[in-house]
C-alpha cells in the first residue's frame, strides 16, 4: 500500500469527507486539518461525520459545507442497531465522495470510510483495530512524540496542503458572545475560568486545589471567578463552590452550549482545566490557558497555541494513560502553589489578543526533576 504518494498532492476533488467522530477535544485538534484543505480546494464540498452531540462544535461553520451527524448510542448489535448502522453507511455512499480522510484512526471510522466509496481514502498508517486495511494511502506519522494536532495535519500535508501555519476556528457567533457578555456581567477582571472536571478520574485534579489556586487568585490579583464544565461535572462544580463559600463566584456549569463555551473562554483571562475537551476548545477559541498534566502527556495532548501552557506532574508514573489508579500520587505531587505560579505569571501577562486564526506548537512546564530539553517552550514558573 502506498505511502504519501506523490500523485495525491495534485487531486481536485468535487466532494471530500472528513471523519473524526469524537471526542471534543479530539475533534478540536482536528480543526486546522479542515482549514487546511479548505485553503487547499476552496471549491470543493467538504462535510464531516461527527458524533451527533458534538455536532454544536461544526454547525454553522464557515469552511464546512455539510455536517453528518452519527449516532453511536443507537448503533448496536441489535436487529435495530443494524438497520441504523446501514441506513448511516448507505447514506454515507449516495453522497459519492470523491475522498475520505479518517482522522479517527478506528475500525468504526476504517469502516465509514470504506463505505463513502471514495476512490482515495486516506489515512494514519499508525491508526488502530485494523483501520488502515481500508485506506488506499497510509500517512506516517514519523518517530519521536507528536502532538495530536500535528499528527493531524501530515494528512493534510500530504494531500498538499500548507500547514506551516494551523489555524483554528471554532464556530462562535455573535449571538455566542453576547450571551456570553451578558453571563459574565458583573464578574470583575482578571477572569479567572475554572474547569475541574473529567471523564477519567485520574485526570481530576482535586475541587480542594482548584479551590486554593481561585483563593489566591481573589487575594492577591482580586480576580473574579467562573466555574464551566458538563452536566455530568455538576458534582465536581458543587463540590467546589463548597470550598469557595464567601467567595463571588459565577457557575456556569451545565448552563452553556459549546460554542457558548467557547464564548465564555474568549472572555476568561485565565482558563484553567485539566486535560480534557473545555480546556481545548478554550485554547481554540484564543483564551490564555493552563493545562493540569497528571495522566497524560502534554507532549501528545497538550493545550496547542500560543497562550497555552500545561503544568504536568513529576511523579514516576507520570503520563501512564491510566484510566483508574489507587494511588493518585500525582495529585498530592503537583499541588497548588505550584499551579497557581503559572497561573499567576498567565494573569500578569494579561490584555493577550486572541489569534483565532493562528496557533503554535504545545507549551509545557516541566514536573519536578524533569529536563525541559525536548519542550517546544518552558517556564520554572510552575516547579
Amino acid at each position: 500500500m502506498p505511502i504519501v504518494p506523490i500523485y495525491l498532492r495534485g487531486l481536485h476533488p468535487e466532494r471530500v469527507c472528513l471523519i473524526k467522530p469524537s471526542s471534543l477535544g479530539d475533534v478540536v485538534h482536528a480543526l486546522p486539518v479542515l482549514s487546511a484543505l479548505r485553503a487547499l480546494w476552496p471549491h470543493a464540498h467538504i462535510a464531516w461525520v461527527v458524533n451527533r452531540g458534538l455536532r454544536g462544535l461544526l454547525d454553522g461553520h464557515p469552511e464546512l459545507d455539510e455536517v453528518i451527524p452519527f449516532d453511536r448510542a443507537r448503533l448496536r448489535l441489535s436487529p435495530g442497531g443494524v438497520a441504523t448502522t446501514c441506513r448511516f453507511l448507505a447514506g454515507l455512499r449516495r453522497r459519492r465522495f470523491d475522498v475520505a480522510v479518517d482522522l479517527q484512526g478506528l475500525l468504526r471510522s476504517g469502516i465509514m470510510a470504506a463505505a463513502t466509496g471514495a476512490p482515495v481514502r486516506v489515512g494514519l498508517a499508525e491508526a488502530r483495530e485494523g483501520a488502515p486495511q481500508f485506506y488506499t494511502h497510509r500517512v506516517p506519522t514519523g518517530e519521536g512524540e507528536v502532538h495530536a494536532v500535528d499528527r493531524l495535519l501530515r494528512v493534510a500535508e500530504a494531500l498538499g496542503a500548507d500547514v506551516s501555519r494551523p489555524r483554528f476556528r471554532p464556530v462562535m457567533t455573535g449571538e455566542d458572545r453576547r450571551w456570553a457578555c451578558e453571563a459574565l456581567a458583573g464578574v470583575p477582571s482578571p477572569r479567572l475560568v475554572l474547569n475541574p472536571g473529567a471523564r477519567w478520574m485520574t485526570k481530576r485534579w482535586p475541587p480542594e486545589h482548584f479551590a486554593e489556586v481561585a483563593r489566591l487568585a481573589v487575594a492577591e490579583r482580586g480576580a473574579g471567578l467562573v466555574i464551566v464544565g458538563a452536566p455530568e461535572d455538576r458534582p465536581l462544580a458543587e463540590a467546589l463552590l463548597a470550598r469557595l463559600a464567601g467567595l463571588p463566584v459565577r457557575d456556569l456549569a451545565g448552563a452553556t452550549s459549546l460554542p457558548q463555551l467557547a464564548a465564555v473562554a474568549a472572555e476568561a483571562d485565565v482558563f484553567l482545566s485539566n486535560d480534557t475537551g473545555p480546556l481545548h476548545l478554550a485554547a481554540a477559541a484564543g483564551a490564555g490557558v493552563v493545562g493540569i498534566y497528571t495522566c497524560t502527556r502534554p507532549g501528545r495532548t497538550g493545550p496547542y497555541g500560543p497562550l497555552a501552557v500545561a503544568v504536568r506532574t513529576g511523579v514516576w508514573c507520570a503520563g501512564s494513560r491510566l484510566k483508574r489508579c489507587g494511588r493518585l500520587e500525582c495529585m498530592a505531587e503537583l499541588d497548588p502553589e505550584r499551579v497557581w505560579a503559572t497561573v499567576r505569571r498567565q494573569l500578569d501577562e494579561g490584555g493577550f489578543p486572541h489569534p483565532l486564526s493562528a496557533a503554535m506548537g504545545p507549551a509545557e512546564l516541566p514536573g519536578a526533576g524533569e529536563s525541559p530539553g525536548s519542550l517546544h517552550r518552558h517556564s520554572d514558573a510552575g516547579r
